[in-house]
This record gives C-alpha cells, sequence and structure tokens, in this order.
C-alpha cells in the first residue's frame, strides 16, 4: 500500500466532517478532488459510494464502494456498507455475503453483525437473525437498535415473550423509542394481553404523533377488545397519515362494512377495485369477497398479497414412499366452537382411519371447549402448534411426512399462508374456510363442485378444481340437543306476521339487498326483519337505515348469540332465510336449512356468491336460486303471501334434508376419500396436478 499523503490526508479529512453534518454536496466534491489527485483512494471511493447510496444512487453506490474493496481487499467497512446497499437492493444472500466478509476482517464488528441479521431477516432466516443480533449485543450490550431488531425476528418466530423482554431492554437505553413500544405492542398482542398492548401503542403515539404503523396497529388491538368504533377512527387517521398504507384501505372498509356503517361504502369499494386493478397493495384478499362479486378481482387480490407477502419459499419436500395410510394434515385456527369446526367436525369422526391417518396442526388460541375436545378425539394426533413459526410449522409437517396439506383458512383471521409457501406437504390443498381462490402456485387444489365453478370460470383460480360429486360443503348431522325450547315470545318475535331472517355475517349485508329488505317489508305486511348483531352499532346503524327507507326501526329484531345446537332450535322461528350477494350465507346456511328454514338466494358470478346456490342445488331446491335481484325480490315476496306454495317447498325441505346428500356425511366423506385418493395416486405416479371429478 502506497505511502498516506499528509495533504489528501487533510482533504479526507474535511470531507468526512461535512459529510458528518449532512453536507453531501460538499462531502462529494472534496471525494472527487482526492481521487482526482488519486484515482485509486480506496478511503475516498468508499466514502463517495457512501454518500451516492444516502441520495438513492444506488447502482453508482455499488460501483464505487466495489472498487474501494477491489484497491483495498481488507476494508472491512467497505465490505459492510456494500452488505448495507445490497440490502436496500433487495439483494438479500449477497448481502448476507458481505456482511460475513467483514464480520471476518473485523470479529468485532457490531454494526456488520446488525446489518447481517437485519438481511437473514429479510430471506425469513428469523433464527439466524436472532443469533446474528445476540452477537451484536454480546459486542455491545448498550447497542440499542440490536435489541429492536432481535425482537422484531422473535417475534416473526412467535416468541412473544423473549420479543417483550428485548423491546423492555431498549427502552431501558433509549426511554424515547416510539418503536419499541410499538414493537413491545406486537409482542403483547401476540400474548394475548390485548389491553396492555393498546396502552403501549397509545405511549408510541404520544411520542411520534405522526407514527401511522402505531395507529394501525392499535386498530388492531381494539378490535380484539371488541371496540370497533375507536379501531375504525384509529384506521382512518393511519389512511390520513399514510394513504398508501399497504392493504389498511381495505381492512378499513371491511370493519366499516362490520359496523353497516355504509357511507361513501360503494365509492370507496369502486375506488379499492380500481386500485387492485393497478397491482396496489390496497386490501386484504379476504376483504374482496364482501366488496365485489368479480371472480377476476378476488383473484387478482389474492395474487398481489402472494407476491408481496407468501411468495414460495424453497423446494418441494422428496418423494415419500407409498403407504398403506394416506397421512392428512388440517391445518387451522379454528379448532374450537367456530363455525369450521361445526361444519367439519362429523367428517373427522367419519374418516376411514384404516386408510387415512389424520393430523390437526391447531395454531389458534387455545380454547378447551366441547368442540376441541371433539375434534381432538376425532385425530390420530392433535398438534398445538401456536407458538411455532411459519418455518418451523412447515418443517415440521415435513418431519411428520405429511402427503396431503389442507388449509382450512386461506386468507381468513389467523391464516398461516407462510407455511404453504414453504410446502408443508407435497400436495396442498384450499377447503372451506376461504371460498375463492388463494392465487398461489403452491396450493395445488380447490375443492368445489359444479354449481360453484363453472367449467368456464376455471380461468379465475390457480388451483386445479376437483368436482366433489354433489356439494362442496362437509356438514355435521351431530349436533347436540337443544337445552330449552324456543317461542316467538322469547325471542321477542311478533306472534303474528312472516318473519324473514338473515343470520349471516352483518358485513355480508349491503345496502343494495338491504333496499330489497325494506321493500319486502313495506309489500308484507306485518312481516319483520330478523338479524344476528355482532356489535352495538350494527343496531344503531340499521334502524337509521331502515327509517331513512320509511320502515319503523320496531321491525327490525336483532337476535342475541347462542351456542348453534341452541341456534339451531331457535332458527326454526322463521319463515324466509334471506340470503346475501357478493358473499353468500356459507356456513350459517346449513343450520338454517337443518333447521327446515327455506333459503332464497341471488347466485353471483364467484365462488362466494355461489355458496348457497351449490347446497339448494344438492337439496333439489332449485327453484330457491333466482339468477337477478328482480326475481329475489318478487320471490321473496310470493313465498310470503303464497301460503300453499310456501307450505310446499317447506315440506320438500324437511324431506330432503334427511334423504337427499347434502347431509349425508358419511356419504360426502367417501366422496371426499376419494379425491384425496386420487391427488395422492398422481402424486405417486410423477403426474402434476390436474382437474378432477370431470
Amino acid at each position: 500500500m502506497r505511502p498516506k499523503s499528509p495533504a489528501l490526508e487533510k482533504l479526507l479529512k474535511r470531507a468526512m466532517a461535512h459529510h458528518q453534518r449532512g453536507k453531501l454536496r460538499q462531502a462529494e466534491a472534496g471525494y472527487r478532488k482526492i481521487l482526482r489527485a488519486s484515482p485509486t483512494h480506496p478511503d475516498a471511493l468508499h466514502l463517495l459510494g457512501v454518500a451516492a447510496g444516502q441520495e438513492g444512487k444506488y447502482d453508482l453506490a455499488l460501483q464505487l464502494i466495489d472498487q474501494a474493496i477491489q484497491y483495498n481487499p481488507g476494508y472491512a467497512a467497505a465490505w459492510k456498507n456494500r452488505g448495507s446497499l445490497l440490502h436496500d437492493l433487495h439483494q438479500y444472500q449477497p448481502a448476507v455475503e458481505s456482511f460475513d466478509q467483514a464480520i471476518l476482517l473485523y470479529p468485532g464488528f457490531v454494526a456488520a453483525y446488525n446489518g447481517r441479521g437485519s438481511a437473514l431477516h429479510s430471506l425469513q432466516q428469523y433464527q439466524e437473525a436472532v443469533e446474528s443480533f445476540d452477537q451484536a449485543i454480546l459486542l455491545n450490550p448498550a447497542d440499542a437498535s440490536a435489541y429492536g431488531n432481535r425482537g422484531n425476528a422473535l417475534i416473526e418466530l412467535r416468541q412473544y415473550q423473549r420479543a417483550l423482554q428485548s423491546f423492555d431492554h431498549l427502552l431501558l437505553l433509549k426511554a424515547d423509542s416510539a418503536e419499541a413500544y410499538n414493537g413491545r405492542a406486537t409482542a403483547l398482542y401476540g400474548l394475548h394481553q390485548y389491553p396492555e398492548a393498546v396502552k403501549s401503542w397509545d405511549q408510541a403515539i404520544l411520542l411520534k404523533p405522526d407514527y401511522a404503523k402505531a395507529y394501525a396497529n392499535r386498530g388492531h388491538g381494539l378490535l380484539e377488545l371488541h371496540e370497533y368504533k375507536a379501531a375504525l377512527e384509529c384506521f382512518n387517521v393511519a389512511l390520513r397519515l399514510k394513504p398508501d398504507f399497504p392493504y389498511l384501505a381495505g381492512m378499513r372498509l371491511q370493519f366499516k362494512r362490520s359496523l353497516c356503517d355504509w357511507e361513501d361504502i360503494e365509492s370507496e369499494s369502486r375506488q379499492m377495485e380500481s386500485q387492485i386493478e393497478n397491482n396496489e397493495r390496497v386490501a386484504p384478499p379476504f376483504m374482496m369477497l364482501a366488496s365485489t362479486g368479480s371472480a377476476a378481482l378476488q383473484k387478482k387480490a389474492a395474487e398481489i398479497v402472494v407476491g408481496d407477502k407468501y411468495p414460495p419459499v424453497g423446494e418441494p419436500p422428496p418423494r415419500q414412499p407409498r403407504r398403506d395410510k394416506i397421512r392428512l394434515g388440517y391445518f387451522s385456527a379454528d379448532f374450537h366452537n367456530h363455525a369450521i369446526c361445526y361444519l367439519m367436525a362429523e367428517l373427522f369422526e367419519r374418516h376411514d382411519k384404516t386408510r387415512f391417518e389424520l393430523l390437526a396442526f391447531s395454531f389458534g388460541r387455545e380454547k378447551q371447549d366441547d368442540m376441541r375436545i371433539r375434534v381432538s378425539a376425532a385425530m390420530d394426533r392433535f398438534l398445538d402448534v401456536r407458538f411455532l413459526s411459519d418455518p418451523e410449522l412447515a418443517r415440521l409437517s415435513r418431519e411428520f411426512e405429511v402427503d396431503i396439506a389442507i388449509d382450512l383458512m386461506g386468507f381468513t383471521q389467523h391464516a398461516r399462508t407462510g407455511v404453504f409457501a414453504r410446502r408443508a406437504a407435497p400436495i396442498q390443498v384450499n377447503y372451506l374456510g376461504y371460498p375463492a381462490t388463494m392465487g398461489a402456485s403452491y396450493i395445488d387444489y380447490l375443492l368445489a363442485d359444479r354449481s360453484l365453478i363453472p367449467e368456464a370460470s376455471r380461468q379465475y383460480y390457480t388451483e386445479k378444481i376437483v368436482y366433489l360429486p354433489d356439494c362442496f360443503q362437509a356438514n355435521d348431522t351431530r349436533i347436540a340437543p337443544p337445552l330449552k325450547s324456543y317461542t316467538r315470545a322469547s325471542e321477542q318475535l311478533p306472534e303474528q306476521g312472516f318473519i324473514y331472517c338473515c343470520f349471516s355475517n352483518n358485513y355480508k349485508i349491503t345496502p343494495v339487498f338491504f333496499d330489497i329488505w325494506m321493500r319486502l317489508l313495506h309489500r308484507v305486511e306485518g312481516s319483520v326483519l330478523w338479524l344476528l348483531k355482532a356489535n352495538p352499532w350494527v343496531a344503531d346503524n340499521l334502524y337509521r337505515e331502515a327509517e331513512r327507507r320509511g320502515i319503523s326501526s320496531q321491525r327490525l329484531i336483532f337476535a342475541r348469540g347462542l351456542p348453534l345446537s341452541e341456534h339451531v332450535a331457535r332458527q326454526q322461528l322463521a319463515d324466509l332465510f334471506l340470503d346475501t350477494l357478493p358473499f353468500n350465507a356459507g356456513a350459517m346456511a346449513s343450520p338454517a336449512l337443518w333447521a327446515g328454514v327455506p333459503l332464497l338466494t341471488c347466485i353471483g358470478e364467484a365462488f362466494a356468491g355461489r355458496m348457497a346456490a351449490s347446497l339448494l342445488r344438492t337439496l333439489d331446491l332449485s327453484e330457491l336460486v333466482t339468477a337477478t335481484t328482480a326475481a329475489y325480490e318478487a320471490l321473496a315476496i310470493e313465498l310470503a303471501l303464497d301460503k300453499e306454495r310456501y307450505q310446499s317447498i317447506r315440506q320438500k325441505l324437511q324431506r330432503n334434508r334427511q334423504t337427499g346428500p347434502l347431509f349425508d356425511t358419511a356419504r360426502f366423506t367417501r366422496n371426499l376419500e376419494a379425491a384425496y385418493t386420487t391427488m395422492y395416486d398422481r402424486y405417486q405416479a410423477g403426474l402434476p396436478p390436474s382437474h378432477l371429478g370431470e
């Protein structure tokens, strides 16, 4: 190495002083002056590259730093900054390699360990990231950033208690860190300590009033506390601060629907659809099901989030030799008293254990209720995996050599799509929980039927379609008998008059269908509309909407929540279940039909808008499937006024629910097992997934 020039060293110190004060133009001028005198000066090349990177000129920055390393291969700081640039360019593996070289040259390089951990985090190698941050902390226990980075990686590993400790340690070092309070709150949220989490988000916002992320996260915490109005306001503030906050506009719109707050709902929905057309990260896919009936838009929303958050990771598991029993893995956060288990429990119990081995991977909050006990008893293994990270859970499934992984969640709340992105099994299936395409190459099959997905609509689904012979939906006929009987008086229903009902989730109710329902009440004297009330604001908003349409709020009656068996018994008091569109009743349609209550639907284009039609056609009740809203409205009036026709349909339903295939769970189980066997046989034969049951 040539001897240092005192004059150049003086120039370098002056340029570095400008750089440290943020005067990049003066600093760059100084570095270039040095390079005119000494074109191979490593420090000037390196620092000019750093300045270029600070200005967002990443390609130039990388070129300059590479030149500095070329002239001084042992330049640890240059290797570290090269890693930082590569990280900013999303070249995470090369970034790790650069940080490794910096550490090799200087084993005590705290910033390199921190950068290495961040790159590993971006590669979703969270355990390795934690180990890198641990080393940074070991070298410098006062390095606040390492504690924060470590906490974020531990959250991804679902090690929430350890993450909480990291953020608490960070706050000891930096008490005014809004980011630390946000991370701390996220860890508390993961521990289901929602009031404490909200308090930490409050502190983050107090320290940083324009902290959009903290407002958005606080909104999620308030939702868990059922403070829906306050949650919606948090989403509003977050979007005012950051209008392009990923997926928040769709989340906000969904919870407006949950409150039946319809102000500007249609215009906001159309705007969101336009943004999705433009590939913007505006809405979680599930939120689109109640917003649009377009199967193409639903597919695009799914593809956006998969590309952004859940791209395929790694290779498929190695092929296992054929065995006597096909190993099924059912994955869900809802193995408790939940709509999915209400449909699936008897299927689990009826599976042929001589041909299938059942594993349940449960990643929801532990709830020891009667349904969890029942489901766990039906499984060969019931695994509580809620604290495993996505990579750990995928690896566990592979270690158990699961042949077919059935995702019962899709994009619903608490879903673990990242597990399937890592190939939990050689065959992966989307079933029941999410009535749309996942938009992911690693989901091989979607269980459906011909009513749900006509052949012409298969273009809107990335999965291969498995056409089950009768109906897509499993049902449980072993519902426990109710503990009491119900009367109109006990449910505050009028003793006389036709009772329309809709026990779907409130977010599925749209202004268009509410308009129709109010016109029904106008036309059918003495009729009432019986609805669920998920939160107090629903009733207030719908009372107001009814009054605006000239209907007394007294003709809207809200049902209290009951266990399923009690709800089925109570529901027999209703005369006609009114379906919704674009998102039909699914899990709530079956209890109505099992209770003997006719259901009227208007069929849509996408899976979610065709579920009720599938159930009704399986019951040979196609006369209750209408193709237009006008026909839906006319038939709803006719059935209320034509008692003879209504009674004929109700009697037909009573007969067919006992003799038809919809509630023949043994038959459904055989059909499903035949589909699983065909999937498995194709895989063992080395054939790719294909549409089945055509």
